[in-house]
């Protein structure tokens, strides 16, 4: 079979205990953040896929010593509040949105030119966001129309009150690290309440950073401390998020996901689910780093239809491809206000709904959204051959559709999933029953 290719064979039901892969977000972070720390920053269970590679080896191009052991063990020597340098040539982001927006931040603050560019869907996605904080602040950036590749000159920035168009949290992030080596205080408003990872991080390495309602808050001049401890970055919500929707679209199934990251900002696909029908548990059972850890149980209940609007989508952007294969098996669900969507790593809306009527779903683009009608569950999708379109969220939405099918299924370009889940495939086949 070839690597880029996955074939999948209809499902009775999942069922099992597994592990996901670390959290990319959290991985992201505390990579950048050990860079400029003081002291030696050690984690585990760090994020395995593409995107946290291409933001270790554009922190390595910026003269930061990064070690990867076994285990997906992260030791960083951190080279202070200024310590970066120049890197020799271009940095490249690979498909990583979060790596290339984040960087911006980060080095808008330091007294150099950097280059900052991706593969070519990157180059597609909307750069302006960032641009605009960055510059009000004080550093010099040329992009393509708005897009990368960027070349921010940095240094000298002034705190800024920003207030953001766009709910984002790679958008308050680039900010919030740019106000770190700014004179004065930076603020960002969100207009809908985003991923907080950044600020949690912040406090874990000892930055000072105050929240109110919609609004986050830094003061430039200080620097991060590495924490003492060892750091266990928890499992991605949204790769559990997978498993969970699978477990509440197949009749007869249960799983359950240890040692996950329940941050009350990445959990809005756990409520979907149950509004359409499916039994969820969260368990907390610890906190690393200011993140609650805990433990995801699914049980199939029943087909129910929902819908999702743009209030709720900040805390399920990146599980609306998996709601929408829930959906399809059973149910239905409307999704509006989630134009954001359309600047992932392809148009996620045109590709899904593409990908899903390819193999056999009752699915309609809206220009903000998506409809899915997977009818009373008993009338399963037929199967098929879907294209993934370069975006590892739709292969992953399109297998699971795809074990509810009542025949094979083909996805083309699966390959693109280890730029999260590198072990997708070998998970899926341990829990398929």
């Amino acid at each position: 079979m070839p690597t880029d290719q996955l074939d999948i064979r209809p499902a009775h039901a999942v069922h099992g205990t597994l592990e996901v892969p670390g959290d990319k977000s959290v991985s992201h972070r505390y990579v950048m953040l050990g860079a400029i720390a003081r002291g030696v920053t050690t984690a585990t269970h760090l994020a395995p896929g593409a995107d946290v590679a291409s933001t270790v080896a554009c922190l390595r191009a910026l003269g930061a010593p990064i070690e990867l052991a076994a285990l997906q063990t992260l030791r960083v020597q951190g080279l202070g509040r200024r310590g970066l340098t120049p890197a020799r040539t271009m940095l490249d982001a690979g498909n990583s949105g979060t790596t290339l927006r984040l960087l911006a931040g980060l080095l808008a603050g330091h007294p150099f030119r950097s280059t900052l560019t991706g593969d070519a869907s990157l180059r597609r996605r909307p750069m302006r966001r960032v641009i605009d904080p960055l510059t009000a602040m004080g550093a010099r950036i040329t992009s393509d129309d708005g897009r990368a590749p960027l070349q921010i000159d940095g240094g000298n920035l002034a705190g800024t009150a920003w207030i953001s168009p766009v709910a984002s949290a790679q958008v308050k992030s680039a900010i919030l690290l740019a106000g770190l080596h700014a004179h004065g205080t930076t603020s960002v408003r969100e207009p809908l309440a985003t991923r907080d990872h950044t600020e949690r991080a912040f406090r874990a390495f000892g930055l000072p950073v105050s929240t109110d309602g919609l609004t986050a808050a830094v003061t430039g001049g200080h620097e991060a401390t590495a924490p003492a401890e060892v750091l266990r970055i928890p499992g991605d919500p949204s790769s559990a998020a997978v498993w969970a929707a699978a477990a509440a679209a197949l009749p007869g199934s249960e799983v359950r996901i240890d040692r996950v990251c329940l941050n009350p900002h990445r959990l809005g696909f756990a409520r979907a689910l149950e509004r359409m029908g499916a039994v969820v548990d969260l368990e907390t059972d610890d906190e690393v780093a200011g993140e609650p850890v805990g433990s995801i149980r699914v049980v199939h209940g029943d087909h129910r239809s929902t819908t999702i609007g743009a209030s709720e989508v900040p805390s399920l952007i990146d599980e609306l491809p998996v709601l929408a294969a829930r959906a399809a098996l059973g149910g239905s669900l409307e999704v509006t206000g989630a134009s954001e969507l359309r600047v992932k790593e392809s148009d996620r809306i045109t590709a899904l709904v593409a990908g899903l009527r390819a193999l056999g779903v009752d699915a309609r683009e809206l220009i903000d959204g998506f409809q899915i009608n997977g009818g009373d569950g008993r009338r399963r999708p037929a199967g098929g051959s879907a294209d993934a379109a370069g975006d590892h969220r739709l292969v992953m939405a399109f297998a699971l559709v795809a074990l509810g099918a009542s025949g094979p299924s083909v996805i083309t370009g699966a390959g693109v999933v280890a730029v999260s889940y590198p072990d997708f495939a070998a998970d899926l086949h341990r829990l398929v029953r």
